[in-house]
C-alpha cells in the first residue's frame, strides 16, 4: 500500500516541477515513514504552487475582462462620433446639391418673417447653420419647428425632425424630443434617420426607467436594420440593460 502511495506521489511531483519550483529532496533513502513524510511535504509544496498559479490566472482573467469592457465602451463612443460625422456630411452634401439646382431667390426680409419668405432649401440651410456654424442651439429649435410646419413633406423634413429631436434631447426635454423622433419613425419610413430615431427613442425610454420599452425599440432596430451602425449601437445598449 505504501509502495502505491509513493508511486502516485512521484507522478504528482513530476507534474509540479513544470508548474512551480518545489523543494528537491532525495526520497530514496531513509525509512518508509521518512519517505512518506518527505512526499507529504512535496505534495503540500505542489498544492501551494497550484494555488498561487490559480490566483495569478484569476487576476489575469479579471484584467482581460476589464480591458474588454473598456474596449466596448470606447467602440460605442467612436460609433457615436462617426454617426454624428456622417450626419453632418450628409446634410452638407444635400445642401450643396440643392443650392446648385435651387433657383428660388433668397429674400432679405427681417428675421421675424424669414421662415416664410425664404425658399425651402435656404430655410433648412438657415436652421442647420444655426447648429453647425453659429452654435446657437436654442435658436435652432424654433427654426427647425418653423421649417417642419411650413414644409411638412419636404425632402429635408425627416432630417429636420431628427435635428429637432436631437437638440431637445440634449436639453433634457425628452417628451418633446420623443415627438420629433416618432415623427421620423412614423412618417418617413424610408428615411436613413429612422433607425437612428428608434435608437434615440430607446435611450429616452432608458432615461425614463422604462427598460421594457427600451428593449423593444432596440430589438426593432436589430430586426429591421441588421448590420447598420444604428444596429451596433442598439446591440450595445441592449446588452447593458
Amino acid at each position: 500500500m505504501k509502495t502505491a502511495v509513493i508511486a502516485t506521489a512521484m507522478l504528482l511531483s513530476a507534474g509540479a516541477a513544470f508548474a512551480a519550483p518545489a523543494p528537491v529532496e532525495d526520497i530514496a533513502g531513509g525509512s518508509s515513514d521518512d519517505r512518506i513524510i518527505r512526499l507529504e511535504r512535496m505534495l503540500k509544496a505542489k498544492q501551494a504552487a497550484d494555488f498561487e498559479m490559480q490566483q495569478r490566472l484569476d487576476t489575469l482573467q479579471q484584467e482581460v475582462l476589464d480591458l474588454r469592457g473598456l474596449t466596448e465602451q470606447q467602440n460605442y463612443q467612436i460609433n457615436q462620433m462617426l454617426q454624428r460625422q456622417r450626419q453632418l456630411y450628409d446634410d452638407i452634401a444635400k445642401l450643396s446639391s440643392a443650392k446648385a439646382s435651387n433657383t428660388t431667390p433668397v429674400s432679405t426680409a427681417s428675421d421675424s418673417s424669414s421662415s416664410v419668405s425664404l425658399g425651402e432649401t435656404a430655410s433648412y440651410e438657415r436652421a442647420v447653420n444655426l447648429v453647425l456654424k453659429e452654435r446657437k442651439y436654442d435658436e435652432a429649435i424654433p427654426a427647425f419647428r418653423a421649417f417642419i410646419k411650413q414644409y411638412p413633406q419636404s425632402t429635408y423634413a425627416a432630417n429636420a425632425n431628427y435635428w429637432l429631436g436631437q437638440l431637445l434631447y440634449n436639453k433634457g426635454e425628452f417628451a418633446e424630443a420623443s415627438k420629433a423622433f416618432n415623427a421620423v419613425v412614423d412618417q418617413f419610413k424610408d428615411s436613413n434617420k429612422r433607425a437612428d430615431s428608434l435608437v434615440k427613442l430607446g435611450m429616452i425610454a432608458e432615461r425614463r426607467s422604462d427598460a421594457a420599452a427600451a428593449k423593444r425599440l432596440y430589438q426593432q432596430v436589430l430586426n429591421e436594420y441588421s448590420g447598420s451602425a444604428a444596429a451596433r449601437i442598439a446591440k450595445q445598449q441592449l446588452a447593458a440593460l
